[in-house]
């Protein structure tokens, strides 16, 4: 049974949208590619483009483990070399001044101008897509890299000998161990946790939405001692919990969504609904034999406070994993879509048909759901260290009959825009 939620965002229309980092696309920048797709997400009437962090990634290309928390990668850039002012750079300056002189600091010679680039491009891009009735979804990664620009400028707001993990979960039997620096609540809490409140600043200036990753880490969170070769020497610590989001909710407002996913207590859930945030579901993390009646991502347990996916940049794809389902499993999704009268030829498809007929308020598809492809085109495998977040779409694949299909089925799920 549903259970009433206590809180809905009011201003959270039922839509859908299609999730597609800037490194996927097909020369992953923000040049006519990027306008190509916002072109095919109003042709196929959806409402959200969500991407995945900007910040400058690490070594193994991912955006998770960034090399600051409020700088764009350059490596995005359509022109990298495009002029800049002075005055451009006074200007910027001026209105970054929290951070922008520890990433000058950090990096080489024309980091601002590079900063400057992109603002000017994002805002292209974002005015374009609004144009088109198209929002950007982004995403806060809840740590940073080690040895990254903020650990190095605010020691103080971090602990030493401890490191980021996760305990064993359905991706590794020994936990996930992410090496990043760990926050010192306490001392966070003391400044009046104004360096989170800058980075949620600097992030709403991004984007009209953004996920809050890991959000059970702002309950309690993994802590693994320094060294240790496994997550599995971790312990649980407590976090902020409601203080921080307060703090920020005085200065910003919540335009979040909480991404609660792993392993949830009633403390994470209570913390999620009394701020009223959107929490996720993905179709992926459903039809589980052993947990017939309390699972959320269950389509039979959705509720309207929630953003459905197919499937999340760590997952694998909908056909990979369809292909992969153990007889029990397949056998449950395939009793829902006969139960729902979803009966579409690619399994995949009957996927994306049942995260739009949800109640969530937004239903996202990854793009390579839509397109059909298989694991090989997996963005990210959190069990390997390396060798993701290198898939990019061929060009023109994703067509005009592509983009009619999606749209016919938004429109039958009453998710289409109303501009």
């Amino acid at each position: 049974m549903n259970e009433p939620q206590p809180s809905v965002r009011s201003d959270l229309q039922r839509a859908s949208g299609v999730q597609l980092h800037i490194t996927s696309l097909p020369d992953g920048r923000l040049g006519p590619a990027a306008y190509e797709f916002l072109d095919w997400l109003a042709a196929a009437g959806q409402s959200w483009w969500q991407v995945l962090p900007l910040g400058p990634p690490d070594r193994h290309r991912s955006p998770y483990t960034a090399r600051s928390a409020f700088a764009a990668w350059p490596g995005l850039l359509a022109d990298p070399r495009a002029p800049v002012c002075g005055a451009e750079i006074a200007d910027f300056c001026e209105r970054q001044a929290y951070w922008i002189g520890d990433w000058e600091r950090f990096s080489a010679r024309g980091a601002v101008a590079d900063q400057v680039r992109f603002e000017r491009e994002w805002s292209a891009l974002r005015a374009y897509g609004a144009e088109r009735g198209v929002r950007i979804l982004g995403d806060v990664a809840i740590y940073v890299a080690p040895d990254s620009a903020d650990h190095r400028a605010h020691p103080e707001i971090f602990q030493e000998g401890l490191v980021a993990g996760t305990p064993p979960d359905s991706f590794s039997d020994t936990g996930q161990l992410w090496g990043n620096p760990l926050y010192d609540w306490p001392a966070l809490q003391r400044r009046r946790y104004r360096w989170w409140v800058e980075r949620l600043r600097r992030t709403l200036e991004l984007f009209d939405l953004a996920r809050i990753d890991h959000f059970r880490g702002f309950v309690a969170y993994w802590a693994v001692p320094a060294g240790a070769p496994t997550a599995l020497a971790g312990s649980w610590r407590r976090g902020p919990g409601r203080a921080l989001f307060e703090t920020v909710e005085r200065e910003l407002g919540l335009p979040f969504i909480a991404e609660d996913l792993g392993v949830i207590t009633p403390a994470v859930e209570r913390l999620r609904d009394s701020l009223g945030l959107p929490g996720m579901v993905v179709l992926q993390f459903g039809f589980d034999p052993q947990d017939p009646d309390g699972n959320p991502h269950d389509p039979a347990n959705h509720v309207r406070n929630r953003i459905v996916y197919t499937g999340t940049h760590d997952t694998d794809t909908a056909r990979g994993w369809y292909e992969s389902l153990e007889p029990a499993r397949r056998d449950l999704l395939r009793g829902t879509l006969a139960e729902l009268g979803i009966a579409e030829p690619e399994p995949w498809w009957s996927l994306i048909h049942l995260a739009l007929r949800s109640p969530a308020q937004v239903a996202m598809m990854q793009a390579q759901d839509i397109l059909g492809l298989g694991s090989e085109a997996r963005m990210n495998n959190p069990a390997r260290a390396g060798g993701s977040w290198r898939w990019r779409i061929t060009p023109g694949a994703l067509s005009p009959a592509l983009a009619a299909r999606l749209r016919e089925a938004t429109q039958a799920t009453g998710r289409l825009p109303t501009r």
